[in-house]
């Protein structure tokens, strides 16, 4: 039977009864990131503590890890296997972006919604990171400026874009972070307590 998130006006499905132990350990691991990342952001200097949310870091957190799997897999692809180069890039790119769906989908913001809408929402984004990244990269070596600084500047405008489209557009359907939205009588989690003192604490 479908209900509804808090925070959220579409009807989520309920998880099936043979699922209860994955999604058990689904919501353990995302308590275990969450803490972590609080954590984590504790350390960055208050002025930026204060104006970044706890899941923006996340976010960099898990695009810091696939983009270290999407270079392993290169590496591993173009000296262990036979294929192209620009076919190791086609396949590494893919499955790194399949990671980074499925992780902040489970551990940053932990949807709850339908998998299918959110996989066609996160594949119309890749595919305006992909213009973006051409369109900046291209524009500004037009201007004069060199092509690493032009893919760092991309490289942080689409971290920005990435982020914003990912939390209000993707998995708009996402667990409440930071106890706001949860239904009355609702006891808060243990990462949602360390959140919360860690954002009192800003």
């Amino acid at each position: 039977m479908p209900y509804a998130q808090p925070g959220c006006d579409i009807l989520c499905p309920m998880p099936a009864p043979t699922r209860v132990r994955e999604v058990g350990a689904s919501r353990a691991a995302a308590e275990r990131f969450a803490l972590l990342v609080a954590a984590s952001s504790r350390l960055l200097p208050p002025p930026i503590r204060r104006a970044v949310p706890v899941d923006m870091v996340g976010y960099v957190a898990l695009g810091l890890v696939t983009f270290a799997v999407d270079l392993a897999l290169l590496v591993m692809f173009d000296r262990l296997t036979p294929v192209p180069l620009a076919v190791a890039v086609v396949i590494s790119d893919v499955l790194a972006w399949g990671l980074h769906f499925q992780l902040n989908r489970t551990l940053n913001f932990r949807s709850q919604a339908a998998v299918g809408p959110e996989a066609m929402r996160y594949g119309l984004l890749v595919v305006a990171c992909l213009g973006l990244s051409a369109g900046i990269t291209t524009a500004a070596a037009a201007l004069g400026v060199g092509v690493a600084v032009s893919r760092i500047a991309a490289g942080g405008i689409l971290a920005l874009f990435g982020y914003a489209a990912c939390r209000w557009w993707v998995f708009r359907c996402h667990h409440p972070r930071y106890g706001k939205g949860q239904p009355s009588g609702a006891r808060p989690t243990t990462a949602s307590t360390a959140i919360a003192t860690n954002t009192s604490a800003r």
